[in-house]
């Protein structure tokens, strides 16, 4: 017997995310959205058709959106 640890690798499984619902959207009421803008400061949710409607008041560089609840900056990028 040796005091050393097995040397076989160990597989792991990788785990199917689940389907994530988001809140309702606050401008069309629409429920169980698979995707949504979320402002990370209140959890404001709007639905990819609303911003796009919304755009124009929402962002001036098509970078960042900024919250109406809050005022919060938010990427459009990954977090």
């Amino acid at each position: 017997m040796s005091d050393q640890p097995d040397a076989t690798p160990v597989r792991r499984q990788r785990r199917k995310k689940q389907g994530r619902t988001y809140a309702p959207c606050v401008a069309c009421k629409t429920d169980g959205l698979p995707f949504a803008w979320t402002c990370r400061a209140c959890d404001f949710v709007m639905c990819q058709e609303c911003m796009q409607e919304n755009l124009w008041g929402m962002t001036c560089n098509n970078l960042t959106w900024t919250c109406p609840d809050c005022g919060t900056e938010n990427n459009f990028g990954q977090r």
